[in-house]
């Protein structure tokens, strides 16, 4: 079985460490590459998984522009507008979005509340839609805030979740029963943190979907408030276990999957 991810750049990527451990500990033979794809290859790129693999995730800056070159979509990918996850079913290349049930997965692991919640985005790119979709569903109150202000009513019109100006953001952060911030603020600068520490919520937790570092400024601020806190490894480990399901047919080791993920973090 050949599986791989899909993106530019790659060399950040854990999928290959998380999905090969949870082939092994599955006892299934198969291996799982990085498939660094330049734009301008992506059609070809998506010929060769149609040819030669039984699957594949898409990362960024693909996970849009890949959904021409796909057969079917899922109804969650069709809502969200993204693909992370596509399964060949015999030629037939079907785009999924594990990204959306990942997140919902990584909370409840945590045992973070979001049904009837009130939940604040911030950001408004492909995680920001997946997530907000996914919260919605869950039953979650939606609210989403991003920078630039159009991208983030766009957002909030075409999934159905409320839209918070810069003049009604301060407010919503102390009154939020969930914060979780979907750029990547934190990521590129570890010292950086997309919000001041006094606009942290004032109960509940707080989620940051960075997964490096695994403690952001934003998460450290937090927890020295008193607040819960997750970082970004659960939700990449979830979405990716989701996708190994898929393709595979079998429920992996989720903790095969986390421990191969903490190893290379170490590595990158």
């Amino acid at each position: 079985m050949k599986l791989g991810i899909i993106g530019f750049p790659l060399s950040h990527s854990l999928s290959p460490v998380m999905q090969q451990a949870a082939l092994d500990a599955a006892g299934l033979e198969g291996s799982y590459r990085l498939l660094p794809t330049q734009p301008e290859f992506l059609r070809a790129r998506v010929q060769e998984i149609r040819r030669e693999f039984a699957g594949a995730n898409v990362t960024l800056p693909h996970k849009e522009a890949i959904i021409p070159f796909l057969d079917e979509l899922s109804d969650e990918a069709r809502a969200i507008g993204a693909v992370n996850t596509i399964v060949n079913r015999a030629g037939l290349l079907v785009g999924l979005n594990t990204d959306a049930p990942g997140f919902l997965k990584s909370l409840e692991e945590a045992k973070i509340a979001y049904k009837h919640k009130r939940v604040l985005l911030l950001g408004a790119g492909g995680a920001a839609r997946a997530i907000a979709y996914a919260l919605k569903k869950g039953g979650a109150k939606v609210l989403v805030h991003n920078r630039t202000a159009e991208r983030a009513e766009r957002l909030a019109e075409e999934l159905g979740v409320g839209f918070l100006s810069n003049a009604t953001l301060s407010h919503a952060l102390k009154t939020c029963d969930v914060l979780v911030n979907t750029t990547t603020v934190g990521m590129k600068n570890p010292a950086a943190s997309p919000l001041e520490a006094n606009l942290l919520p004032m109960r509940g937790a707080v989620v940051d979907i960075v997964y490096n570092p695994q403690t952001t400024r934003l998460l450290l601020e937090a927890g020295n408030a008193g607040l819960k806190t997750l970082g970004g490894l659960p939700m990449l480990v979830w979405q990716g276990a989701l996708a190994f399901e898929l393709w595979t047919g079998h429920k992996p080791q989720v903790g095969a999957m986390y421990k191969a993920a903490q190893t290379g973090l170490k590595d990158l």
